[in-house]
């Protein structure tokens, strides 16, 4: 049986935020930062945009693109690490505003920003097993940074919606996918704190490093491939440096690295940040492309999946769904006292 993505979509709001314009607020320097993370710009929410709405859109246009009856849905999961509600599903509101049976199960997930693709493989599973017709997972986050922190210069917003099925509607047949998952405490925020903390530079190596390597290296020995035998490859993006850093630790190229490597124009859209690089890559995968993706969550984990694009590709590329490059084009740009007002960073 051939199980895997049968459609995607995906939705970034127009407004950004240079990183020169936080910069000057806070009396920084922005060239070495902008150096640092290879970020120059990052997506900010509407006034009324929030998790919700943002899933809403990327799951709407997932539909759309392949011509999917949102009724044949069983499975939705919304992964995401700034649910609107700490008690209340984001993934009902979500199945409502589609237009889904009340038949299906739903859940929110959270592992900061692998919380996405977990949702992606308790879809594989669930379809594979024969209990669901087709399984939606969302990653989708309006990113939190607290004022003045490292996190700020990064934290972004947007969303991805991955519909996975069987059969011959399969796009890019999920080949393999398997996990790596340790107790790493660099990244938390807790009940009632508005922002997270996070450990330094403790997030590099024993973290992001260990985590995308080890899962990464897992998947290469248990699919006996290797990285020359991929097209593109995918990692979780927090900056435009950690994933050149650890492509190049694992053999793969820049021209593997590079198409989806979204990043610097978009910033981290945590547990979307991997599922639209991934999205970016399927904009413009031809049938026979081999994709690896790896994405990581602190805390610690990793899910790697192994796709391979299959004819049916073409047929869901339809001017109705925008491209990633298309969301990416004609940004409207805030400065920082309506950035602050958008991400409700002024308190009454």
């Amino acid at each position: 049986m051939v199980v895997g993505l049968v459609s995607y979509g995906v939705y970034i709001p127009r407004y950004r935020i240079k990183i020169e314009e936080i910069a000057r607020v806070w009396g920084k320097d922005p060239e070495p930062i902008i150096r640092g993370l290879r970020v120059r710009e990052k997506s900010a929410p509407d006034i009324d945009e929030d998790t919700v709405t943002i899933a809403v859109e990327a799951a709407r246009y997932s539909v759309k693109r392949a011509g999917i009856d949102p009724r044949r849905i069983g499975a939705l999961y919304v992964g995401s690490e700034s649910h609107p509600y700490a008690v209340k599903p984001t993934g009902t509101i979500v199945a409502e505003a589609i237009g889904a049976t009340p038949h299906l199960t739903v859940a929110d997930y959270e592992f900061a920003c692998k919380a996405g693709t977990a949702a992606m493989q308790t879809c594989y599973a669930l379809v594979k097993a024969d209990m669901i017709d087709l399984g939606m997972a969302i990653g989708a986050d309006v990113s939190q940074g607290a004022p003045n922190d490292a996190l700020e210069f990064t934290a972004a917003a947007g969303g991805m919606a991955a519909i996975i099925g069987k059969g011959n509607d399969v796009i890019a047949e999920i080949e393999h996918t398997l996990s790596y998952t340790t107790d790493t405490p660099d990244f938390w925020r807790r009940e009632g704190q508005p922002y997270p903390e996070h450990g330094g530079r403790f997030t590099g190596e024993p973290a992001y490093f260990k985590h995308i390597y080890n899962a990464t290296k897992m998947l290469l020995d248990a699919t006996s491939t290797t990285p020359e035998d991929y097209r593109y490859v995918v990692f979780h993006q927090p900056n435009g440096k950690f994933p050149m850093n650890v492509a190049k630790k694992l053999g793969f190229t820049e021209q593997q690295l590079l198409p989806g490597l979204v990043v610097g124009r978009l910033g981290n859209t945590y547990s979307a940040s991997s599922m639209i690089g991934l999205a970016a890559v399927l904009d413009k995968a031809e049938p026979g492309d081999r994709i690896l993706m790896t994405s990581f969550g602190s805390g610690a984990g990793s899910d790697t999946f192994s796709f391979v694009v299959r004819d049916t590709i073409e047929k869901i590329r339809v001017k109705e769904v925008p491209t990633v490059e298309e969301l990416l084009s004609s940004p409207i740009y805030l400065d920082y006292a309506l950035y602050a007002k958008h991400k409700n960073k002024i308190k009454f």
